[in-house]
């Protein structure tokens, strides 16, 4: 068994914090019983991309965060501290 080549273990990727936002934006949408229109028409934006930031894929501007989070009718600091509970707790799905 001398000949066993050891690989170097490679830590985990850490998760997005843009993913972690769009997760947050995506349950309080879901658990609130609204279609991506329905938001995405009060923050004045596509739906499509608001579909691509609960899906971690756009990374909003601060405006554009502000923007969904007063759509649903929370503040920007609340989807940010919902966003680091995410991360601290390892509860982030990995965008493909």
């Amino acid at each position: 068994m001398s000949n066993v080549v050891r690989l170097p273990v490679r830590p985990a990727a850490e998760p997005l914090w843009r993913v972690a936002v769009g997760d947050v934006v995506r349950e309080e949408r879901l658990d609130r019983g609204e279609r991506l229109a329905d938001v995405a028409g009060r923050a004045g934006v596509a739906p499509q991309y608001l579909s691509e930031i609960e899906r971690g894929r756009k990374d909003p501007s601060s405006e554009v965060l502000g923007a969904v989070a007063g759509a649903l009718d929370l503040t920007v600091g609340e989807v940010a501290h919902r966003a680091a509970s995410l991360l601290r707790r390892g509860a982030v799905c990995l965008a493909a």
